[in-house]
């Protein structure tokens, strides 16, 4: 009998946490004098004390470790509690939503996916403006933490291959997640200390450069403006793109850059990767666009830099209506934002590494053809990929197709069209944001879908956030007979 105290207490005390932050929009709010603040007072109080109950009720039970059943159901469920309460802001305060586009909206926030169903975000309140960006931090942080101390032990999509590499300390799960989240929470604030610097050196207000710091160590994309960065002039675009891509890499390795050894971060084959696309992306979008839009050269690298960085790292930014530039561009922004950012990052999607090691996969598979009395295995990082690692990551990529094709025909059954349909499935599984067209593509939003797309798209996101098994796993009879 599965033993759900040890999980209740710990998501007890994450609710009454993010209550306890629901302060900081309320002043905002309060000090702009908007009656807004006491829709965050109440939420933050509900929010309180609604988290204290489940900690008190679960307290007997806290444990300094959980069983791998236990970590699966408390990685799960936090990110399906906290939306749920994240939520209460927006439905009780400005903009008045129902609440399945509060819970759509706290989901993208938690999950940094930043697809949103708020339109003339110009006039929001400051409080949920904060409220939003403040979410997206704490997904950003939280996502690092899973990735570095949860999945590798639960051996999810190839993640146990950076077990031994993250910290070099062994021990309980619980533990090792409150050390990490220790030593990378300290980067984490001061990387989005320097991009509110960065920002208000490229001529934003302390308020707009705050949140949109937030949102891009996130990489997260929630904005202030409708226009989303075509709002905030050209040297915002190249702190962005910057700083995106800081938060793009492994923060393990800015753990061990500050202990004094920059050579894991310079030898990472993954980081080295994610350049060289990033690199291939930028300067092809660059010449498509001399070629058949603008002569500006510096215009062209600017847009092409941002944009492309934007979707690559899956943060969904916006400086510009990139679905105008043409076809090849539209296709190459759908399939990089398959592809993501570096494991142990902010990012989201599929990663780099996953697509090193398939490649590495075929290529030995294709040797062994051309020499079949050959003993060839496929390397990682110059190592051989043992046989569950390889497993696991292609049981993750069939996985996600599947995902991507079953979300997909979901959405075109309840009477969308195939590019929102298809472009929307890939958005929210993959955690870019927008999508594509002009009902949810970088010049809409999500408002206009129906309620059970914005669902589906939802479970999109916490499945994709949670890199596929961690979440579907739980609907197994096997998972609970254990």
């Amino acid at each position: 009998m599965t033993n759900f105290r040890p999980v209740g207490y710990v998501i007890g005390l994450l609710i009454a946490a993010l209550g306890g932050t629901m302060v900081l929009p309320f002043l905002a709010d309060a000090l702009a004098g908007s009656p807004n603040a006491g829709n965050f007072a109440i939420s933050g109080m509900i929010t309180i004390f609604s988290g204290s109950m489940i900690a008190l009720a679960c307290k007997d039970s806290r444990a300094t470790g959980l069983s791998i059943q236990q970590t699966f159901l408390l990685t799960t469920g936090v990110w399906v509690a906290l939306p749920i309460f994240g939520a209460l802001p927006f439905w009780l305060g400005a903009p008045s939503v129902s609440y399945t586009d509060a819970f759509f909206e706290a989901m993208s926030g938690l999950t940094t996916t930043g697809s949103t169903v708020f339109a003339n975000l110009d006039e929001l309140p400051k409080g949920t403006l904060l409220w939003r960006g403040l979410m997206q931090w704490f997904g950003g942080i939280g996502i690092i933490v899973v990735a570095m101390a949860f999945l590798p032990q639960l051996k999810v999509g190839g993640m146990q291959i950076f077990r031994s590499e993250s910290f070099d300390t062994l021990g309980k799960i619980l533990p090792r997640a409150a050390e990490i989240a220790g030593s990378i929470s300290t980067i984490y604030l001061v990387l989005t200390c320097l991009c509110v610097l960065g920002y208000s050196w490229a001529g934003l207000s302390f308020f707009d450069a705050l949140v949109h710091a937030m949102t891009t160590i996130a990489t997260g994309g929630f904005a202030n403006y409708d226009a989303s960065f075509g709002a905030l002039g050209g040297g915002a675009e190249y702190v962005g793109a910057i700083f995106m891509l800081v938060a793009s890499l492994p923060f393990v390795r800015y753990v061990q850059l500050v202990a004094g050894t920059a050579r894991p971060l310079m030898h990472d084959t993954q980081v080295r990767s994610f350049f060289l696309i990033m690199i291939g992306i930028v300067a092809a979008l660059t010449l498509w666009q001399l070629m058949f839009s603008t002569s500006e050269i510096e215009f062209a690298f600017r847009k092409a830099l941002f944009n492309g960085v934007s979707i690559l790292t899956g943060t969904g930014y916006a400086s510009t209506d990139y679905t105008l530039w043409g076809g090849f561009p539209v296709t190459l922004f759908f399939l990089i934002g398959l592809i993501g950012g570096c494991a142990g990052s902010t990012c989201c999607s599929i990663k780099v590494f996953r697509f090193q090691i398939l490649m590495s996969a075929i290529a030995t598979q294709i040797r062994r053809i051309h020499s079949p009395h050959g003993v060839f295995s496929p390397r990682y990082e110059k190592r051989p990929i043992s046989e569950d690692v390889l497993n696991s990551v292609m049981a993750f990529f069939v996985l996600f197709m599947l995902s991507l094709g079953v979300f997909a025909v979901a959405l075109g059954m309840l009477g969308l069209d195939a590019i929102t349909s298809i472009s929307g499935a890939a958005a929210a599984l993959a955690n870019i944001g927008p999508g594509l067209g002009p009902e949810i593509g970088p010049s809409g939003n999500f408002s206009g879908l129906p309620d059970a797309a914005k669902w589906i798209l939802a479970f999109a996101m916490l499945t994709g956030r949670l890199e596929l098994m961690s979440v579907y796993i739980i609907f197994t009879v096997g998972f609970w007979r254990r």
